[in-house]
């Protein structure tokens, strides 16, 4: 799924920038990709469609709901695409028949521990609560260990970070540690 980095997409200060509608996705199996932040040229096409459809409801001088809802109307059902041999969209996409079952109960995670992640974004391991992040609260992560004798958190096929078992603390995964100046380690 390519999105923007924005709501509900993305968050800025979650783990790998998951939100609760980016961990569904990724516990039903669809990746994510992602723009760089501040570069609406990676996504172009949908920006310009942005900005034509607000120019357009701009020049009738409404950008209510209703005026979007009759603009979808006429792109959708009434005005003809060249990118589509001169047919409207409602001539070529339908509804699936299928009708959708919902989405996951649990993620599995054959030949690792596992741990829920309460509704404050914690994980308890060796009775300490180490936060994870508060988008995968309900969810189960991974607990594998390593041959560093580090403990890594996966979600889905993301893995979110490390446990470190001497300090019992979490460390992302999207963070990279920062030497300071006697050359230790500081997150």
């Amino acid at each position: 799924m390519r999105s923007d980095n924005g709501s509900p997409f993305a968050s800025g200060r979650a783990v790998h920038g998951l939100s609760r509608l980016s961990a569904w996705w990724l516990a039903l199996g669809i990746d994510l990709e992602r723009g760089r932040p501040g570069h609406p040229q990676d996504n172009g096409a949908h920006e310009r469609l942005h900005r034509d459809i607000s120019l357009q409801l701009q020049s009738l001088g409404q950008s209510d709901q209703n005026s979007l809802d009759l603009w979808r109307e006429e792109f959708n059902h009434q005005r003809p695409h060249e990118a589509l041999q001169m047919r409207c969209p409602s001539e070529l996409y339908h509804n699936s028949p299928r009708k959708y079952q919902g989405g996951l109960e649990q993620l599995d995670y054959p030949q690792m521990a596992t741990r829920r992640v309460n509704r404050c974004g914690q994980i308890i391991w060796h009775n300490d609560q180490l936060f994870v992040s508060g988008s995968l609260a309900g969810w189960s992560v991974g607990l594998k260990p390593t041959l560093d004798h580090q403990i890594e958190v996966w979600f889905a096929r993301l893995l979110l970070g490390w446990i470190d078992p001497v300090t019992a603390n979490f460390f992302r995964a999207d963070i990279r540690p920062k030497k300071t100046k006697n050359n230790t380690t500081k997150t």
